[in-house]
């Protein structure tokens, strides 16, 4: 029997004939990637994609995106908060927020709506897939899509009336509760309606305040799904998205331990009102129309006890502050496109085609409360206007073409209550020319040249310089080359994938720390490097080796080298970069997962993860250890119900995912040493769901 899982839309010809000859042929369900612009198999796309299915998130137990980020090769997350927020792609992306607005590199959206920054949302309840897209993807995405993109798709409505009921609990006083239910409204509309909280103490003791749950979590997340068959060519979709995040954040001890001795405990908290309303219409057979409108409003509380740690401790020595940032997003964005049809494609019946125009306003107000120091207000007003258009054209039968553009004006408009009022004005182009072959029905190769971009801004803090008072976009430059494989009669799919980029005017984040009022002050800035480089290997597999015995793998290697590069800082004096690696890209990250069904119901997976040790900054020298991290999970399933037992972290292992280089202990006169906050220390439970 002959394998033909990379079925290249460039062959179909090719391939439907010898279809015709092959009766037995094996059905597949294929791993459709939803963040193009036409829904492509994950083995098809031209690009290198992971894809976590429903089935990896429950395997996981997982509650929300940055369990699942293992599963992507040289994927990486800052924590500095209750959850994971930023997201680092080939060692791309930010790390923190605090007083100055963001231009994020790794773009977040959740069916359709963008929830950049907002990592706080990403929770996985009902969740069809997550798709991360590695690469610049500047022309489909723009400027929040510079090193690649996370895609959160939910499940959508159906015809048939079906539903479920989950509930899990775990140590640390964890549990969760929800359910979702779906079927048609009439003939012609179906809906979907998913609710779930999830609750934990935390894994932080807070000995002084002798609680266990000053950094809990506490989500509530509901989501309404309605489709609408207008008439045989048009379908329109609505999606309504609530979260209400109530965090705790106390995450920092003066001992390096889960035992913390904050006074003042902080806060990690959102609330979020999203919709997203698309058509998708069959003008004629030469045309489709698309588009999507979507609107967000979210209001967040990031607020922390900035000594981590109690008045008394040290007298002579101690200072007591508590930081809060009160940020309120706005968010509106408006995506049409035109796509050709069957009889719509050009240079004869050859070329398929894109056109398309986004809009897009965002605001960001902030309020700052900091003991001792005057309220602080900001305001920033973000527009971006892009066209773009893509062309794919086919030359023969195992080759083809595809070339894509994406010219976006993009401004910010910044003021503050200290009197700073500036304004950036930029047009950004972005390109992409990628050869895909197609070596034979079981091997596609491919070839893509992209630039991307990313815009520049305005830095608030008033000590800076003029000339640092704005900071330029950055244009990155890549190479990919691929191969997607599917072998041993489609039981094992392969993709490899190699890259190269080139990052000029690296955008990069600056900190300079003195001493004020006998009390370390912290002052952050975003500057340019002369360049950067990223360059890479990552593999993924899927083997079922017998009907009942599947592994998993993914495999990245990284090398970063920052460009030329110089700071100062009282603690540290001239610091300066020019080679060393970036910050957050960690040399190499894996994952590894072994599934066997003992029989038909029960089944049992053992997974392990691995990461480098890596930079926690750019302006220091601080870095995390390398750990392997072991998880496991048994469960039994019916067609009316599944139970299952999980253990995350099974060795109890200590692993960073946030540090700073400097001294906080008044006990021993701020002596500069690292501190960090821990990843999740051994978790586990019992979770069961009853399908009706």
């Amino acid at each position: 029997m002959t394998s033909r899982l990379l079925r290249s839309p460039l062959a179909l010809a090719v391939f439907a004939a010898s279809t015709l000859s092959h009766a037995d042929e094996v059905a597949l369900t294929p791993v459709t990637v939803e963040a193009d612009f036409r829904q492509t198999d994950v083995q098809q796309i031209p690009e290198a994609v992971t894809v976590v299915g429903s089935d990896d998130i429950s395997a996981r137990s997982a509650e929300h995106l940055e369990q699942v980020l293992s599963f992507a090769p040289n994927v990486n997350y800052s924590s500095g908060a209750s959850r994971g927020r930023f997201y680092q792609i080939r060692g791309i992306g930010e790390r923190s927020q605090f007083i100055d607005p963001v231009n994020p590199s790794v773009g977040l959206v959740i069916d359709g709506i963008d929830m950049t920054g907002l990592g706080g949302a990403a929770t996985l309840f009902d969740i069809k897939q997550v798709e991360v897209l590695r690469g610049p993807q500047g022309t489909r995405f723009g400027a929040n899509a510079l090193a690649g993109m996370i895609n959160i798709r939910s499940n959508d409505p159906t015809k048939e009336t079906e539903g479920y009921l989950s509930a899990r609990a775990g140590n640390y006083d964890s549990y969760g509760l929800g359910g979702a239910v779906s079927g048609s409204l009439s003939d012609t509309a179906q809906g979907r309606i998913a609710v779930h909280g999830y609750q934990s103490d935390g894994y932080i003791d807070n000995t002084f305040l002798d609680r266990d749950d000053t950094n809990n979590i506490d989500e509530i997340v509901a989501r309404g799904k309605l489709a609408f068959q207008v008439s045989d060519d048009t379908d329109i979709g609505l999606t309504y998205l609530y979260a209400d995040i109530d965090n705790g954040y106390d995450a920092f001890s003066l001992d390096n331990t889960r035992e913390t001795l904050s006074d003042d405990p902080g806060t990690d908290a959102q609330e979020t009102h999203a919709l997203a309303l698309s058509l998708d219409t069959q003008l004629n057979s030469a045309a489709v129309l698309q588009s999507e409108i979507t609107s967000s409003r979210s209001d967040i509380e990031y607020s922390y006890d900035e000594d981590w740690s109690y008045v008394g401790i040290a007298p002579g020595w101690e200072y007591s502050v508590f930081d809060q940032y009160l940020r309120e997003y706005e968010r509106n964005t408006a995506d049409i496109r035109l796509l050709s049809g069957t009889d719509g494609r050009l240079f004869g019946n050859s070329t398929d085609w894109v056109v398309g125009l986004y809009a897009m306003q965002r605001s960001e107000d902030l309020t700052r409360n900091k003991t001792g120091k005057a309220q602080y207000q900001s305001e920033l007003d973000a527009a971006s206007f892009a066209a773009y258009g893509e062309l794919s054209l086919n030359l023969g039968e195992m080759l083809r073409f595809i070339a894509g553009t994406r010219v976006e004006n993009w401004t910010n408009e910044f003021s503050d209550s200290n009197g700073l009022d500036d304004k950036t004005d930029e047009t950004l182009v972005a390109a992409k020319l990628t050869a895909e072959a197609l070596i034979t029905y079981d091997h596609l190769a491919y070839l893509s040249l992209a630039r991307g971009y990313k815009a520049g801004g305005v830095n608030s803090e008033p000590a800076l310089d003029s000339a640092l008072r704005t900071f330029d976009a950055e244009i990155n430059h890549s190479i990919e080359v691929g191969l997607k494989s599917s072998m041993l009669e489609n039981s094992l799919k392969t993709r490899i994938a190699a890259f190269y980029i080139d990052r000029k005017d690296q955008q990069i984040k600056n900190s300079f720390t003195y001493m004020e009022d006998g009390a370390p002050q912290f002052k952050d800035y975003i500057g340019n490097t002369k360049n950067g480089k990223n360059y890479g290997f990552e593999l993924e597999s899927d083997w079922d080796i017998t009907e009942r015995l599947n592994w998993a793998l993914s495999y990245g290697y990284l090398i970063t080298e920052i460009g030329e590069y110089t700071y100062e800082s009282e603690y540290y004096g001239v610091f300066v970069q020019d080679g060393r690696q970036q910050a957050h890209a960690p040399q190499y990250s894996t994952a590894t997962a072994l599934t066997y069904g003992l029989t038909d119901a029960l089944s049992v997976r053992l997974e392990t993860e691995a990461k480098d040790e890596y930079y926690f900054s750019d302006s220091h020298d601080l870095k995390s250890e390398a750990y392997v991290l072991w998880h496991a999970r048994v469960a039994y399933a019916q067609p009316a119900y599944e139970v299952a037992l999980y253990g995350r972290n099974l060795t109890d292992r200590d692993y960073e995912v946030r540090g700073f280089g400097f001294g906080n202990d008044p006990r021993d006169g701020y002596s500069s040493y690292g501190h960090y906050q821990y990843g999740e220390p051994l978790t586990y439970g019992v979770e069961g769901k009853f399908y009706f």
